[in-house]
């Protein structure tokens, strides 16, 4: 009887890539979430906790869409305080060739903020709360220097390479001013595919410069990005919802299809070895990720716990 139902259910939330994508009949819009921190390849376990997106699976679930003609558009429901500038740059180019065959339609939930943003600019509309947290147009690398603890505990580090650079992000001494260079000339270069990503996705609405003024790193709450023209409307999922529904031209209220996880022992088991590995990996280089945004994010939800807003 157990091996059955677990079969059963294994035939349901699997390949057919979940119960909600069962769904037949009638003009439809695709539902695709993105929750948690963005990495390259596939999700499971971020190393910051919770659950992880990966840019394999968010392109694969755009590209089904594309692909069902009964799906008419597609809505992208957007939790993220960003992530791995490699997965956020694979995200936004399936959504910029996506939205030139159906309207691609955003919607922002608590943050969407760094790589959130990133992988929302180029969409056909962007719709957020008034208290939505997004913009951060930046990028942040960080170095840990724990030399002083090992020098109280007694612990002698030694380091051999081939190579000047190899270790350059060793946290066994302070960044050498060489390193410190480069990891700088690094960061702006990737600051300024971010700048010209935005100005790409959004420009009928900004020019690269207004981008600029705007990429200092900074969030914004949702209407501070309408007022800055970084997104296009104020709103929840429901009103992006019809707003998708409606530049599809499907009549009435439209009905949702959502593919869902791609099989329940990933469910279960949160994703392959290889991709808790690949996340180890995403902590030591270039993030679009906005520690400002979790830190305003956890205060708006201490606050909402405490009674407010």
């Amino acid at each position: 009887m157990i091996v059955l139902l677990v079969i059963g259910l294994l035939g349901l939330v699997g390949g057919a890539g979940g119960m909600r994508g069962l769904q037949v009949g009638g003009e439809r819009v695709a539902l695709i979430r993105v929750d948690g921190v963005i990495v390259a390849g596939q999700g499971g376990y971020s190393p910051f906790g919770g659950a992880a997106t990966g840019s394999d699976e968010v392109a694969q679930q755009i590209e089904r869409a594309l692909d069902d003609d009964e799906v008419k558009a597609i809505l992208m429901r957007v939790n993220s305080p960003g992530g791995s500038a490699a997965g956020s740059q694979e995200i936004y180019q399936a959504v910029l060739t996506a939205k030139k065959r159906k309207p691609v339609v955003v919607s922002m939930a608590d943050v969407a903020a760094s790589g959130g943003y990133y992988i929302s600019a180029p969409a056909t509309e962007l719709w957020a709360d008034p208290a939505t947290i997004t913009g951060s147009i930046g990028v942040i690398s960080t170095h840990e220097d724990i030399s002083g603890l090992f020098q109280k505990l007694g612990i002698k580090a030694e380091t051999l390479k081939a190579g000047k650079f190899k270790d350059m992000m060793s946290p066994f001494g302070p960044l050498p001013a060489d390193v410190r260079a480069l990891v700088e000339r690094l960061l702006k270069e990737t600051h300024e595919q971010f700048i010209k990503a935005v100005a790409e996705g959004r420009k009928d609405k900004l020019t690269l410069e207004a981008v600029r003024k705007l990429a200092d790193g900074r969030i914004y709450s949702g209407q501070q990005a309408k007022a800055n023209k970084l997104i296009d409307q104020l709103g929840g999922m429901q009103d992006a919802l019809a707003s998708a529904g409606k530049r599809a031209g499907i009549a009435g209220k439209p009905r949702l299809k959502e593919y869902g996880p791609p099989g329940l022992l990933r469910w279960l088991f949160g994703g392959s070895d290889s991709s808790r590995r690949s996340h180890i990996t995403v902590t030591g280089g270039l993030l679009y990720d906005d520690i400002a945004a979790r830190l305003a994010l956890g205060a708006l939800r201490r606050e909402t716990d405490s009674g407010g807003m």
